[in-house]
Order: C-alpha cells, then structure tokens, then sequence
C-alpha cells in the first residue's frame, strides 16, 4: 500500500474509531493522539476549521483558562474529541506529569472538575516520583529533567480499545539503596482504570559487554535510564524508548496483552556506550509498512565494520526489532570524543518523514540535531547539518561524503527541537529552531521550501524574534488554507533547573513565518502563562491552543464576547528557594489579580506534593476563607521554604477558586544545606 492512500486510510478509521461517541460537525476529527499529531512527526492538524490567520490576533484571541496540576508537564497533550465518559459528553484532554499523574481534562472547560485523575505513586510504601539526584549519572538519567522524574515521553491513545498507554517512572530509597521502576500503563480512556494486566515492568537484557555489563550480558538499568520519546503505537505494538547515561534501548509489547516480544529489546550500543534514544521528546517515525525510524545520541559506533554499536545514526528497524538499515554522518567520530566530550548528538532531535515527493527520491526522511564547531565547519564556519535521507536507502557510512540526498546547513550549535511540515495552497515548507549556544543564544524560527523533494538551501522566512533555545513548532490548517505555525518559547537556557520564567505562545502565517500574527507577552496579564518548559510543543485542536508548563495546563482560543466567570492572573507562578535546614527562607511574593467579571472566590490555600510541607505562606487575600476578590482588586501571596531535612524539595500551591479550570497551582523548588555543625 503506499504511504498516502494508508495514511488517508488510517485516518478515516481513527475518525470513525473513538467508542461512545455521537456523530457532530466533528467527528471526523481524529484528534491528537500521539507525539506530533501523526506516524510522520509532521505536527500538523489540517482540520481546524475555526482559527484562522485572521481571528488570531491579540484583540480576538488568548488565554481564555487554565487547569492546575500537580507537576511538570513534559509530555504534550493529547485530545480526544466527543467521548462519553463521567455522566456527559465531553471533548477530552489527556495531560500527564512528572509526579506521575494523568488527567483527563474537559478540553473546553465545560467540567468544573477533572473527569478523572491517577497517580502512579505510593508515598505509603515509599515510592514516588525519582528524585532526579537519585538517577545516576548525566544524560536523561541524570537531572536534566529537574527535579523529579516521571511521566516524560508523551503517551499514546488508542480509540479504539479506547486505551491510552503511559510510560511512568517511580523510585524509592531504603536503607541508603535506591530502586528505580520503568512502567507501562495501560489506561482505560473513560475511567483511567488499568486494563490488560496492566501495570507491567518495562526490563530487558541482551548480549554484550557494554557499559554496566556483567559476565557478557547487557542488563536495562532502570536508574541511568529515562524514557523521553514519545510512545509509539503500530504493528498490535507499543513500543517505549529510553536512554540515558549508559545505552539506548527500545523494547516493544503486545498493546492488547501487554506482553513482550518474543525478541529480546533492541540496545543501540550493546558493546560499547551510550547512543541514548530520546530526540527531545520527538516520537520515532513509522512508515507504511510499519518500519520504525529513530535517531541515536553520540555513542559509540562500530556498524561499518560489522560491530553492533549505533551512536550518533538513524536507525530503521522492522517491526521486531531488527536493524534494516541506518544512517551515521560522517562526522561522527569527531562528534563522540570521549576528550574533550564534543557531545553532539544526532539525537537530540527526531526524524520527519515527508510526503510523497516528486523526484528521483518520492519517500525522504529529514532530521537533525547537536553540530557545529567543530565537527562542522564549512569555510570557517560553524553549520549544523539538516539531512535529507532517502527512506528505502538511508546511505550507511561513509567517512569523506555522507552518502545523503542532500546536506543544508542549519542553525550554529543546533537542534534540541524537531521540525514540522506544511503544504499550502501553492507550495510546502519545512520548518526548523534551533539555538546558537547552549547558553540562550537563541535563534530564529526558519521556513525552508520543499520542491521536488529538495530543501532550498537557505531559508526563505525566519520570524523576527529569537528563540533562547529553539522550539518544536506545530501547525494548524482547513487542509492547506489558513495555515497557522504554532510554537512556545521558553527564555530560560536548557540548564536551568528548572527555570522560572513563564512560556511565551507565538502564532505564525505558516506560509511566511515573518508575519507575527499573536504572541502571547501582547496582554501579558491577561494571557499570563505557567513557567516555560523545555522542549514542549503546543497542542491544536477544535478551536483551542493548549500549552504545557511546568505548574499548569494553559488554554487559548477565541476570547469570549461576554465571558461568564472570572479569570485570575498571577505575576509569578513559580519559585526557587535556597536556605540552610532549620531555618526560613526570605519571602518571596506573587501577586493575584482578578480580571472579572464578577467576584473571585477564593475557597482554599493549600501546599501539597511530596515536600508540601516544607513551604508556607501568608497573603493579604482576606482573614478567613473564603476569600473574595473584587473585579481588578489584587492581593499578594507571600511564600516562605522552611526545610527540616537536607536536599531538593518540591511540591505547589494549590489555590481552588470558581474560575474556569477551578484554581490555580504554583510550583515550589527548594534546595535545602545541612545546616553546618
């Protein structure tokens, strides 16, 4: 079959697939289910009918609400459309965080409660989300994902068994030992029941004589590991991704029996190191035949000469598993430098694979990721590579010319983000951001034309403003009218940890990305949003734009003519905080405004999450709850970190109140010395 018609078919079923529906003007609508919208990675929605270039202005458009939750959000939200699930008909959002929840959201804001909520943790036994300290060395495994870790990768959905499978990550510690846990759920979609079995532990073992390993065996170490690509559902399988400080690995079960292959898992360097599969949370790309394509981070690499080790490739696997063929830039050994650690990961961003195209080369992969000085130099000049491969003959390895279809030179340091695709009404476009530095040397949002299956060799837009650390962008369009580029900011360098300033939502013409049609800062108390996260890409659908961050779930769409209920507006919705135990940071204030119409009615103030309780905070919201807040009054929380223990603590402010989305939740980071003796 070829990759258009089953596209097209795929999309008729998972249309027509979503139990417990009735038939509306939607139906149609599959909805986001999965990492970047499809198999492909495109990040498109070409069924959004009602934003258009025109109503996405600052006048017409913004944050119309929020939903508090109780962690981080890495994982981009999924949409379900018209499910019948708690007593009603709703459009549902699935969010999960790194406190090992999920929720299933009303998507428009119509339940003043969520529909349904599970946390994977068990405090009573003392298990949690890991402490990212706990996760052993850099990498993934280690705090770059700060400071706890556990859903990552984002989920995907099945509409019809109606399942939605959730990798999580938990840990405990006993008697100084730590103990990390890999799951697979499988959720039901109207309950978030577990089904089939479920949970099962994700582990695994091949041979090799790798790092970590024992006696010839290569053994999954569940703490040095993390799953952060997007899972993928194909082939009756799902299969997770993880990597981190010591190998990559994939493994794959039965989506309907949960268990595993008969195969043993694939490791990307079973005799060597490293090689992680993670591509900024990008989902491996799976094609027609249901062949899996992913990129592996700097390792080591020996395939050219019958060795069984990937780092730095693009790898094509079958279904079971089985290498088909890959991809390594000819730079790679110059990218793994033990000495001094170039660390330029292939990886760090993920495949795309485009349409059919014209040409000599109809089915073509583009990807990306680290580069630049100095691996890549052309002229003097530092250029990340953006390959464009050819999907039935990826070119192995050759170390004077890579054997591609064509080479472009990118951005200067690189690609911690993925690409998206559009087709317009006379042309398409591929677009990339990416950063300078790793220190916020940002870059621009840049537009590349696609013709005949060739990339123009120099961007033909770019958008007027930086981005600190590049950004995944994604696309909304009526098939290939009214196309709109979706992307977040976030101002704070990858290295923050976790970094406090809020995300910034940007609309862009997708046919000219230097049209600036919304940005989020235009009202930035009314469109105020939770604190940017790495690596996030916003999610489309139905009228609505729906942003992750690290304290809240954040809502855009048309502003209502005459909104019903009033909206709260914080100036600061996350805090860090560095005291000695035993005694009580400074405090550090918020300031809460009621935007109106009508009174905010303030119900209940309350630290929770593991270390809630070592925060606390006074306000001048009232003297006994509930308080109320005038339409444009204000009143300040002050919040305080009085630590009785030494380490990284964390837990947020849930404030409830009757706005839309029913509170609001604040983050709180404290780092805590021992105090001296």
């Amino acid at each position: 079959m070829q990759r258009k018609s089953f596209l097209s078919l795929l999309a008729i079923l998972l249309g027509l697939a979503v139990g417990g529906l009735a038939p509306t003007a939607h139906a149609q609508f599959p909805g986001v289910l999965m990492q970047h919208n499809d198999l492909s990675r495109t990040g498109q929605n070409l069924q959004e009918s009602i934003l258009t270039p025109a109503n996405v202005t600052e006048k017409k458009f913004g944050k119309i609400f929020s939903y508090p939750v109780d962690g981080q959000i890495y994982a981009q939200p999924l949409y379900v459309p018209n499910v019948t699930i708690a007593g009603g008909q709703h459009n549902v959002l699935i969010v999960a965080t790194e406190n090992d929840s999920v929720y299933a959201f009303d998507a428009d804001g119509l339940s003043p409660t969520v529909l349904w909520q599970v946390n994977f943790q068990n405090p009573g036994a003392g298990i949690t989300a890991a402490p990212c300290a706990t996760n052993g060395g850099g990498g993934l495994g280690g705090c770059n994902i700060y400071p706890i870790v556990g859903i990552t990768a984002t989920p995907v959905i099945d509409t019809t068994t109606k399942t939605i499978y959730v990798h999580a990550k938990t840990g405990s510690v006993s008697g100084g030992v730590t103990t990390n846990y890999h799951m697979l759920h499988a959720l039901d979609l109207f309950t978030g029941n577990e089904k089939f079995g479920g949970p099962i532990t994700i582990t695994g073992s091949v041979k090799g004589t790798g790092t970590g390993s024992r006696k010839g065996t290569v053994t999954f170490d569940p703490i040095h590991d993390a799953a952060r690509a997007g899972l993928v559902e194909a082939n009756g399988n799902i299969y997770v991704f993880e990597g981190g400080s010591q190998h990559g690995w994939v493994f794959a079960y039965n989506a309907t029996t949960l268990a595993p292959l008969s195969t043993s898992p694939l490791n990307t360097s079973p005799n060597g190191t490293l090689a992680s599969v993670w591509q900024s949370g990008n989902g491996p790309v799976v094609d027609s035949n249901g062949n899996i394509y992913l990129a592996t981070g700097d390792g080591t690499f020996d395939a050219n000469t019958g060795g069984l080790d990937y780092g730095d490739s693009v790898l094509k696997l079958s279904p079971t598993l089985q290498i088909l063929d890959y991809f390594t830039p000819m730079d790679q050994s110059c990218r793994f430098t033990p000495a001094p650690n170039n660390d330029l990961d292939l990886g760090s961003g993920g495949p795309m694979m485009l349409p059919l195209q014209g040409g000599a080369y109809p089915n073509e992969i583009v990807t990306s990721g680290k580069g630049g000085s100095p691996c890549d130099l052309i002229n003097g000049v530092a250029a990340v590579p953006i390959y464009l491969l050819n999907q039935n003959g990826l070119g192995g390895y050759n170390p004077s010319q890579d054997q591609d279809i064509q080479t472009i030179a990118g951005t200067v340091h690189g690609y911690w983000s993925n690409p998206a695709f559009f087709q317009g009404p006379t042309a398409s476009w591929v677009y990339y951001s990416g950063m300078t530095n790793e220190n916020g040397g940002g870059d621009y949002l840049k537009q590349y034309t696609l013709t005949n299956g060739a990339l123009s060799t120099a961007p033909v837009a770019q958008s007027t403003n930086l981005f600190p650390v590049g950004s995944t962008p994604s696309i909304s369009a009526n098939g290939t009218s009214n196309g709109i580029l979706w992307t977040i900011e976030r101002k704070d360098i990858l290295s923050a940890q976790p970094g406090n300033h809020t995300a910034l939502l940007y609309a862009f013409d997708a046919t000219n990305v230097g049209s600036t049609l919304y940005y989020s800062s235009q009202q930035q108390q009314r469109d105020a949003t939770g604190c940017g996260n790495k690596m996030q890409q916003p999610t489309i659908a139905n009228g609505k734009v729906y942003v992750g961050t690290q304290n809240e779930l954040d809502v855009f769409g048309l502003l209502p003519a005459a909104p019903a209920t009033p909206a709260p507006s914080l100036t600061v919705p996350c805090f860090s905080f560095n005291t000695t135990v035993g005694t009580t940071s400074a405090a550090q204030t918020t300031k809460l405004t009621n935007l109106g119409p009508g009174n905010l009615v303030i119900t209940n103030l309350s630290f929770l999450g593991l270390n809630g309780n070592q925060f606390g905070q006074t306000n001048t919201c009232g003297t006994t709850l509930p308080y109320t807040l005038a339409v444009k009054a204000s009143c300040n929380i002050n919040v305080t970190f009085s630590p009785t223990v030494a380490g990284t603590l964390n837990g947020y402010l849930l404030i409830n109140d009757n706005a839309i989305g029913g509170g609001l939740s604040l983050q709180v980071v404290g780092t805590a010395k021992a105090a001296a003796k």
